[in-house]
C-alpha cells in the first residue's frame, strides 16, 4: 500500500471513530427518543458544538466587542471581525461553564443557544431544535448531553479537525441516522470516490478552466445535500490553482442536511447566502442564474406531483423558464433536475449529474416510438 493509501485509510478510520464516539451520546437519549429519532438529536448538537469549538479562541474578543457595540443599530459586522468567522455567539456561556451549573442548566442552555448570530439561529430553526430542547428537558436530559459533549473526544475545533474533514463526519452521521429510518442513506450523500471521478471529469478536458488571471468559476449543486459535492469541486480547483476564485451556489429540501451545508459555509468563510432552503423544482432560489460547473446527485425514483402546479406554470413560460422542451411523466421527476441543470449551465458550461437508466431507457423509448410512425 502506497503512502498516500495508508494516509487515506488512517484518515477514513479517524472520522470513522469520531463519528461513531458522537453517535454514542444517543445512549443518553434512550428512552425519551425513539432510536431513528436519535438524529434529531445529535445533527444539531453536533453543528452546535462545532460552532462552539471554533469560536472558542476568540470568545472573550466577542464579548468585550459585544459590550462596545451592543447600543448599536448594525454591530453584526463588528462581532463578526472579532470572531474571526462570518457568525459569533455573544453568551456568556461555554459548554464548560454549562456543564459547571446542572441545576440550571436549562436556562443557561437556551440563553447559549439565543446568543448565536442571526445565521446560526437560521440553522437551528430549520432543523426545529427548540422542540428537542423542549423534550430533553421534560426528559432530564440535557445536562447529560452538554457533558457528553464537553469530552475531549468531542472536541471539533478546526486546529484538530478540518472543514474537509469535517464534512466526512457530517456524512457518516447522516448515514447513521438515515439508516436509523430505514432510508436509503445515498438519499443524502454521494460517496466522496464518486464525487472526486465527478469532478476529474468536469475539469479534465475543459479548455475554459484557466483564464489569463487563473481560475474563476461558479458551482451550483441542485440538491446539494451537506454541500460535499461543492466542496470537493472546491478542492479539486484549487489544486490547480492554489488562489481560484470560487464561488459556490446550492439548494437543499433537507433541513438537517441544508443546515450543515450551512454550518459548513459559515465555517469555511464562503457566503452562506448562496445556500439556499426549499423544494428546487417548484421553488427556484436561483432563477436567472447560469453556472460554468453544475455537479450534482438527484433523487431517483420520485414523482413531480407535489410540484405538479409550479412546475406546469413554469412550463407554460416557455424558453423564460427551465422546463421549455417539455414535460416528462409525472413519474419521472429526476428528468426534471436534468432539465433544470441544462437550464442553468454557461453556454461552455459542464454538467456531471448522477442518473440512473429510467431517463435514458425513456429516451430510447420515444425514439423508438417515432421510428414506429416514421420519422427518424
Amino acid at each position: 500500500m502506497t503512502e498516500s493509501n495508508k494516509q487515506i485509510v488512517a484518515v477514513g478510520k479517524n472520522i470513522q471513530d469520531k463519528a461513531a464516539l458522537i453517535w454514542n451520546v444517543a445512549n443518553t437519549l434512550f428512552g425519551a427518543f425513539k432510536p431513528h429519532e436519535y438524529g434529531l438529536v445529535i445533527l444539531p448538537m453536533v453543528v452546535i458544538k462545532r460552532f462552539h469549538d471554533c469560536l472558542l479562541p476568540k470568545r472573550e474578543d466577542v464579548l468585550k466587542t459585544y459590550k462596545k457595540v451592543q447600543h448599536l443599530a448594525v454591530k453584526d459586522g463588528f462581532l463578526k471581525d472579532a470572531a474571526g468567522y462570518q457568525f459569533y455567539n455573544t453568551s456568556r456561556f461555554t459548554f464548560e461553564t454549562l456543564k459547571a451549573d446542572p441545576e440550571n442548566i436549562n436556562d443557561n442552555f437556551r440563553a447559549y443557544i439565543n446568543g448565536f448570530s442571526d445565521n446560526v439561529q437560521d440553522i437551528l430553526t430549520r432543523m426545529d431544535f427548540n422542540a428537542q430542547i423542549n423534550r430533553m428537558e421534560e426528559g432530564g436530559l440535557l445536562y447529560q448531553v452538554i457533558v457528553d459533549f464537553c469530552s475531549e473526544k468531542a472536541y471539533m475545533g478546526p486546529d484538530k479537525i478540518s472543514a474537509v474533514d469535517m464534512g466526512y463526519i457530517f456524512e457518516n452521521l447522516v448515514q447513521r441516522f438515515s439508516e436509523s429510518y430505514n432510508e436509503e442513506a445515498g438519499a443524502h450523500f454521494t460517496s466522496r470516490d464518486i464525487i472526486y471521478l465527478m469532478c476529474d471529469l468536469l475539469v479534465e478536458g475543459d479548455s475554459n478552466a484557466f483564464n489569463n488571471d487563473g481560475i474563476t468559476k461558479t458551482v451550483y449543486d441542485m440538491t446539494m445535500g451537506t454541500s460535499q459535492m461543492l466542496t470537493c469541486m472546491e478542492e479539486r480547483l484549487r489544486q490547480l490553482d492554489a488562489d481560484a476564485d470560487i464561488t459556490l451556489f446550492g439548494q437543499e429540501f433537507n433541513p438537517f442536511t441544508f443546515g450543515i451545508a450551512k454550518a459548513d459555509m459559515l465555517i469555511r468563510g464562503g457566503d452562506p447566502d448562496n445556500m439556499q432552503f426549499g423544494d428546487t423544482l417548484s421553488d427556484d432560489k436561483f432563477s436567472g442564474y447560469e453556472f460554468d460547473y453544475i455537479i450534482s446527485n438527484p433523487p431517483f425514483g420520485i414523482d413531480w406531483k407535489r410540484e405538479a402546479t409550479a412546475v406546469e406554470a413554469e412550463h407554460k413560460r416557455g424558453t423564460a423558464g427551465r422546463f421549455a422542451p417539455g414535460l416528462p411523466a409525472k413519474s419521472d421527476g429526476q428528468m426534471l433536475f436534468l432539465m433544470n441543470g441544462l437550464a442553468k449551465l454557461k453556454s461552455e458550461g459542464r454538467m456531471a449529474i448522477i442518473q440512473n437508466g429510467s431517463s435514458c431507457l425513456r429516451e430510447m423509448q420515444a425514439q423508438d416510438s417515432l421510428r414506429s410512425v416514421g420519422i427518424s
